[in-house]
């Protein structure tokens, strides 16, 4: 085996202490681990490494100027807008991603936050803890109005392996599934244009990247066209959605309930329109989609196939150059 001096820039985003790295380590023969890196610390702890890992450390040009010895970007994640990949290109660095890994468990998240709206979950939790089932006239209690999703139309926005995971669940719980046009793509006889899917679908749910198309996608227009009483769930990225017009649309009834997974900056330290506490029907988790277990360990051998197959002459997964 040839060995790469390889740093793992934060592997506390990625690993809580109950991931296996050993096929890490043996692809790789030398392999440094920090839990996190400021951006202060990142050139200093890539000097001489010919690997460097990152999950949400940012590498930028200056980076990989400042560190000749660099060969390769091991992205544990699929998402690459954290690296420059054109001053990548231009020092010749091979960029590496993660594809895949997650579609069992952000595919379970999606209907589990879809089961939650409809099943209106958080509001019979909430009246159970403060008592209103304790002091029901009647043996069960049925204040917020329970939805089906037998016999109900889902929109799917991305119809990729995730999407098309998501949609097959869907069908097991009797939906009939409809697909989105994204724009920028090239038109297809099997998916409606935007405008003519929301009326249509009693709930939309996001699997699309997010570019300079997709950037609130889901604005207050589209969210006008949405049917009365539609749920919006999105487990893709938080800038697809208009935020504001996400709130207000909820406040004043329109929605029937939204949940998502992302948010436009995360963490969000300096707020966001959704963490207001006056917003009915809306149902927020912390990024947590991804992050079962099993799709960490996911990443951790895809990184290993990516460190592999550099070395081999063969990279894997290669989003650059």
């Amino acid at each position: 085996m040839i060995s790469r001096p390889a740093v793992f820039l934060d592997q506390g985003s990625l690993d809580l202490g109950d991931l296996d790295l050993t096929a890490l380590e043996r692809a790789l023969g030398t392999l440094t681990l920090h839990r996190q890196t400021a951006p202060a610390q990142v050139i200093e702890r890539l000097q001489g490494a010919h690997v460097a890992i990152s999950n949400k450390v940012p590498l930028n040009a200056a980076t990989f100027a400042a560190c000749p010895e660099l060969q390769l970007v091991l992205v544990a994640a699929t998402g690459t807008n954290l690296v420059d990949l054109d001053a990548a290109r231009a020092h010749g660095v091979v960029v590496s991603n993660c594809q895949g890994y997650g579609t069992p468990s952000v595919a379970q998240h999606t209907l589990m936050l879809l089961l939650a709206l409809a099943t209106r979950l958080a509001d019979y939790r909430q009246a159970v803890g403060a008592g209103r089932w304790q002091q029901a006239e009647q043996f069960c209690l049925l204040d917020f109005p329970i939805v089906e999703l037998s016999g109900k139309r889902l929109g799917l926005l991305g119809h990729g392996e995730l999407g098309s995971a998501v949609g097959r669940l869907a069908e097991a719980f009797g939906m009939q599934v409809l697909l989105g046009q994204l724009p920028g793509r090239a038109p297809r006889p099997d998916r409606l244009t935007l405008d003519e899917l929301l009326p249509q679908v009693d709930a939309l749910t996001l699997h699309c990247p997010l570019n300079a198309q997709t950037h609130h996608l889901i604005d207050a227009r589209r969210l006008r066209l949405m049917k009365p009483g539609a749920f919006l769930i999105n487990t893709a990225r938080g800038g697809l959605v208009d935020e504001q017009a996400l709130a207000d649309a909820l406040r004043s009834g329109h929605l029937g309930g939204a949940a998502t997974d992302v948010l436009t900056e995360e963490p969000p330290r300096r707020g966001n329109p959704l963490l207001a506490d006056d917003i009915p029907r809306l149902i927020i988790t912390p990024h947590t989609a991804w992050g079962s277990r099993e799709a960490r360990q996911r990443i951790v051998l895809q990184l290993a196939e990516n460190a592999r197959g550099f070395l081999a002459g063969t990279p894997l997964r290669q989003v650059s150059p």
